[in-house]
């Protein structure tokens, strides 16, 4: 099992918005592609003082690092290319992959 987190800071003043937007259109268009088989949207409790936004994980998982690979390699760009355009400078996003052990 392999694990795609995709950890996103989004500024307070577009995040209800954002948390509809994920829910209601950007989750499913991810899931819809077929390379996952579930997903977790989780809110980051733990915060420095200083930091600006909200952080959130999402977590997707795939049934091998292949459909992950295929999923990077020719839907990915397109989808988060949406999210860019929607939210701009007030979202920024790194990813992670993980291995089950």
């Amino acid at each position: 099992m392999i694990l795609y987190n995709v950890t996103v800071n989004i500024d307070k003043d577009v995040e209800s918005d954002w948390i509809d937007w994920m829910k209601a259109t950007h989750i499913p268009e991810v899931m819809d592609t077929g390379f996952f088989t579930e997903y977790r949207m989780m809110r980051m409790l733990s915060q420095e003082q200083d930091e600006t936004g909200s952080t959130f994980a999402i977590q997707y998982i795939a049934e091998t690092l292949g459909h992950l690979q295929t999923y990077l390699d020719t839907v990915a760009p397109k989808i988060q290319k949406k999210s860019i355009i929607r939210y701009g400078t007030k979202m920024a996003a790194f990813r992670t992959v993980l291995e089950e052990v």
